[in-house]
């Protein structure tokens, strides 16, 4: 982050603005410099040339300098330090000319990294939308409608079918399916009855439920995925970028070496001789090109992967990108489509038929993947829904259900309920006429690149995991088809939090809600963006748009060749430095020919930065 951008929070659902407002100080200043330098080209007064030079400055220093003085207040140190010092010194020279350059190149070093930085909160927002306006409860033996943040514990919520649960709770009375996607990340409707816990946020199948609150509105599940973000969105907010982190040891080191070129020069020679050579030193060490050579970099780079579907945001979240050698996949949405589909029918051939009668006029949500599956579908009579165990109605004349294993006895199909299961699928039974007819498979599939991107990850020499939501037996079978061997499952949001948290140099990869607390707390969060929440897109660091997995792996390259390129620039810059510093020490070197090679320098710099925006080798 920027010594601009680090000084103040920003607010929640602060917008971020388009390119030439973050860049208008840099533009004025450019404006007053050029008029500058064109008054001085063709024999203008010399006062008018200044006070244009003034100008320019003040409206380069201004994007600068005061965060610089509020962070040097806090005994913070960056890059924009060392640039205030030079601009300072070139100023004391009389060189008011090239403190103005300083100030305009770094101006636009600063617009570029706020452009590219991008990054809001106003995706937490999507949370609200997951609790209900209103909750009804049981209170007095009567039934009252309250605000969610007017739950108390104890409370028993009536939930009714199609709902939202406002809050945690345990199931008191009831059955029904739940829709726990957003939550927990599982792909198939999950089975509450009494005694089960369920969470804020979760959609209520067709059974009507009593709940007992078992978490106030300020601490159930989605106001911990919410501090849970917020706090990791600070403390990333509060990392230094790159160019900063090099400024760290090199601006007191800089300062420290001028103070005693100054006094031992005067000590010993002449002080006016020191005194401007320290000031000369100082100008030399000024960070122009490190200052302007990674926002370039980084504005290329994002710029070419925002063109082939990825989008990242920031200079800090490019270098991570490219730095991170383990990834954790989330499932649900991730690995597969979620979209829950037919994958094996068991029994009569009319099984799948009957399914679909049952389901025609279904709401139940893997009614989609039956219907999809049967070619010819027609509608059931006198169909009837049994709270969390399946339907009931008839087809030519004769009694058909359609429900879970233990609600109907799976017979002789006992051990095909068996081994579906164990694959990872939903096994749901079909009775036909008083018998047990078949049973149908449903399971959300792999997406089709899903094994060849994992294998190019590990080709590529990184850790895979899969982080997820769903049931161990769900998780084991489609990740041994993706040919991941790390499988970490049933995991609530702040479970994965916790595990991408203890793993080092990793990038989570999440699609939901339920994955923005990882995606926060990883040191890249990536969101499928076409298919993820707002929450998971605004919360991550970098957003795939489309649904192609292949785009991870190309954009892990990209970022490797990125960074390479951006390191290449930050050892030219501080080489540089390095080399200028004791020419000018020793008076080799004037402040005319300190400011040449400066500018060489950035020309050198900025044309290495640009070719970050051609992919690297296996990138798009």
């Amino acid at each position: 982050m920027s010594d601009a951008c680090c000084g103040d929070e920003q607010p929640v659902a602060a917008v971020h603005e388009p390119l030439w407002r973050e860049l208008r100080f840099a533009l004025v200043s450019g404006v007053f410099l050029l008029a500058g330098l064109a008054t001085g080209w063709f024999g203008g007064p010399r006062p008018v040339e200044l006070g244009l030079e003034v100008l320019a400055l003040l409206a380069g220093g201004y994007t600068f300098v005061p965060s610089t003085l509020r962070r040097l207040v806090k005994g913070k140190i960056g890059v924009g330090t060392l640039m205030t010092i030079a601009a300072v010194g070139a100023v004391v020279l009389g060189e008011v000319g090239e403190a103005a350059m300083l100030a305009f190149l770094f101006s636009i070093s600063e617009g570029l990294e706020e452009y590219s930085l991008a990054r809001t909160r106003r995706g937490l927002r999507a949370l609200l939308s997951l609790v209900p306006e209103r909750a009804t409860v049981m209170r007095g033996g009567t039934e009252a409608v309250v605000s969610p943040a007017e739950l108390r514990l104890g409370d028993r919520m009536l939930v009714r079918p199609g709902e939202r649960i406002a809050t945690d709770g345990v199931v008191g009375d009831g059955r029904t399916a739940l829709d726990v996607s957003a939550i927990t990340g599982e792909s198939v409707p999950v089975e509450a009855g009494p005694g089960d816990e369920v969470f804020a946020g979760s959609i209520n199948g067709t059974g009507v439920l009593e709940v007992e609150v078992t978490a106030t509105a300020e601490d159930n599940s989605l106001a911990r995925i919410v501090r849970i973000v917020e706090a990791e969105q600070a403390r990333k907010g509060a990392a230094q970028r790159l160019a900063d982190r090099m400024a760290r040891p090199l601006v007191p080191g800089i300062m420290a070496a001028a103070v005693l070129i100054a006094v031992l020069g005067a000590v010993f020679g002449d002080p006016a001789i020191w005194v401007e050579r320290a000031l000369v030193v100082l100008v030399a060490a000024s960070p122009c090109a490190l200052a302007i050579s990674v926002p370039v970099a980084v504005v290329a780079a994002v710029g070419a992967a925002s063109r082939s579907g990825v989008l990242v945001k920031g200079g800090a979240a490019l270098e991570a990108l490219g730095r991170v050698r383990g990834v954790a996949l989330d499932k649900t949405g991730t690995l597969t489509a979620n979209r829950p589909a037919v994958v094996e029918v068991v029994g009569d051939p009319g099984v799948l038929r009957w399914a679909a009668a049952l389901e025609a006029r279904s709401e139940h949500p893997l009614a989609r993947a039956i219907l999809d599956a049967a070619s010819d579908v027609e509608p059931a009579s006198d169909v009837e829904a049994v709270p969390g165990a399946g339907l009931t109605g008839h087809f030519d004349g004769r009694k058909v259900r359609l429900g879970r294993p233990g609600w109907l006895e799976p017979g002789e199909f006992a051990a095909d309920v068996r081994r579906l299961q164990e694959a990872g699928a939903t096994a749901v039974l079909v009775e036909y006429d008083g018998r047990v007819a078949g049973t149908i498979a449903v399971r959300d599939e792999l997406r089709p690149e899903a094994a060849e991107v994992v294998a190019r990850l590990r080709r590529d020499g990184y850790q895979v995991a899969m982080l997820t939501g769903d049931n161990h037996a769900t998780a084991g079978a489609l990740a041994a088809e993706a040919g991941i061997d790390e499988v970490h499952a049933e995991l609530r949001p702040e479970d994965k939090a916790r595990l991408v948290a203890d793993r080092r140099s990793t990038a989570m990869v999440g699609d939901g809600v339920n994955d923005a607390p990882a995606l926060a707390t990883a040191e890249v969060g990536i969101a499928m963006g076409a298919m993820g929440t707002d929450v998971a897109i605004e919360t991550a660091d970098v957003a795939l748009m489309g649904e192609d997995l292949r785009h991870l792996p190309r954009a892990f390259a990209h970022a490797r060749h990125a960074r390479r390129i951006m390191r290449q620039n930050v050892g030219v810059s501080l080489g540089l430095i390095i080399v200028l510093m004791p020419l000018a020490l020793f008076g080799v070197l004037g402040l005319a020919a300190v400011v040449l090679v400066h500018e060489l320098a950035e020309v050198v710099v900025i044309a290495n930065g640009v070719r970050a925006g051609r992919s690297g080798k296996g990138a798009f």
